[in-house]
């Protein structure tokens, strides 16, 4: 068995919620999709913003939040790499990375309940600052070892 690095634990999670979120997102968007009259099995083309302009914007919200998860996590994922690599996964950027996973996943709650936007922005900038300190000790270990 070999060993690894704690902060690959915290990654493997936010790429599972990230499908937990794939998965919502199907099961709020074909049911709107249907009652609207658009006949999934049979669609040929189209995008997302074809959707947005016919279904209810609260069926739309999963879609949203795995988009977001698209987005700034994978600037994470490579932190955490950096962090794995250089033997720095442990510690408080284990704590901090937990805390970045923990707020994301927060963040996809509310974006896709009460979606309230101050309250998506106050997580989503405690997640931010979390990747801020990530990024700062990956660069120490990187530029100042």
């Amino acid at each position: 068995m070999t060993d690894h690095s704690p902060i690959l634990a915290p990654i493997v999670a936010l790429i599972a919620w990230s499908l937990v979120m794939w998965l919502w997102m199907y099961v709020r968007r074909i049911p709107a999709m249907n009652k609207v009259g658009i006949d999934s099995k049979n669609l040929v083309g189209g995008s997302g913003a074809d959707l947005r302009a016919r279904i209810p914007a609260k069926d739309q919200w999963p879609a949203d939040n795995y988009n977001h998860l698209m987005e700034q996590p994978t600037l994470f994922y490579a932190v955490a790499l950096v962090l794995a690599l250089s033997g720095t996964g442990g510690g408080w950027n284990l704590c901090i990375g937990w805390a970045y996973v923990g707020l994301r996943i927060l963040h996809s709650l509310i974006q896709v309940t009460i979606n309230r936007v101050l309250v998506r922005f106050a997580i989503f900038t405690l997640s931010t600052l979390c990747l801020m300190a990530l990024t700062v000790h990956a660069a120490i270990a990187v530029f100042c070892r």
